[in-house]
């Protein structure tokens, strides 16, 4: 409790610095609404141009347009320290002050930045999610909506521990390793869309390396009424904890690296 304590205690100061300066905040999180209301134009054009994709309709695409944007976007704005601050924590040195106090150094780094800005897009994704569930139909029960937060909880559990992935690289070479954004950022732009219309190798890389197929989309499927991989209902429940397992495994990796950790002198 201390360390939810703490954290929320960091984020509202976090917060309030940044509200400082409040035009360019503004200007800021209208590039950011501008950037993903580009993508979300994408999708759109591509409904306008096919009826539906494979077996998915409009409202399906949408569906699984605003559970990814929602999901990554909330990870970016309460994960920042991870996603952008680490690498210039250990380029400047700045990491070894964290070695010295009582709380550990993901806590910390994840207290160390928050990204409000990402709100616009975040917005932008319940309105896909809203747009999705009129077209589909979808009709909510209390399991629905429990399934739909677990998803969104134990997906952003998956993205935070893809973007260690980097973290643990730049421990050991201090500079950030753009390839692991394959996974990250290109696994949410490629994961906008059920992963069935990718060929065989990219459908094995999201359903195994980084499974957004597992965790995000076959609860989404369910949801819509039509499941991915044809599993039944109740195993949409279970295909999230893989997002639990991943972020497990990385993390005793991250721990372990930090073993490794040598300061830049800075």
């Amino acid at each position: 409790m201390n360390t939810i304590r703490l954290y929320l205690r960091s984020m509202g100061m976090l917060l309030r610095s940044q509200l400082q300066y409040p035009v360019s905040f503004f200007l800021q999180t209208l590039a950011q609404l501008v950037m993903e209301g580009g993508e979300m134009m994408a999708l759109i054009l591509v409904i306008d141009r096919f009826d539906h994709l494979h077996q998915w309709t409009s409202g399906d695409l949408f569906f699984f347009f605003g559970i990814m944007s929602v999901t990554f976007y909330l990870t970016e704005c309460f994960g920042r320290g991870v996603t952008g601050e680490f690498p210039s924590m250990v380029r400047t040195g700045r990491l070894d002050t964290l070695l010295l106090r009582p709380r550990g150094v993901l806590t910390q780094v994840l207290c160390s930045a928050v990204d409000p800005r990402r709100v616009t897009c975040i917005a932008v994704g319940v309105t896909a999610l809203v747009i999705g569930c009129r077209l589909a139909a979808v009709r909510w029960t209390f399991l629905k909506a429990l399934l739909f937060l677990e998803a969104v909880l134990l997906g952003s559990m998956l993205i935070l521990a893809l973007f260690l992935i980097e973290a643990i690289f730049c421990i050991h070479s201090v500079k950030s390793v753009e390839l692991v954004n394959a996974l990250t950022y290109g696994g949410r732009s490629a994961c906008e869309y059920p992963v069935t219309v990718y060929p065989r190798p990219l459908r094995i890389l999201f359903s195994t390396v980084a499974p957004f197929a597992l965790v995000l989309q076959v609860p989404a499927a369910a949801i819509l009424d039509k499941p991915l991989f044809g599993l039944p209902f109740w195993a949409a429940f279970l295909c999230p904890l893989s997002g639990v397992v991943i972020f497990g495994i990385i993390y005793l990796l991250f721990q372990q690296a930090m073993r490794f950790y040598r300061s830049t002198g800075s």
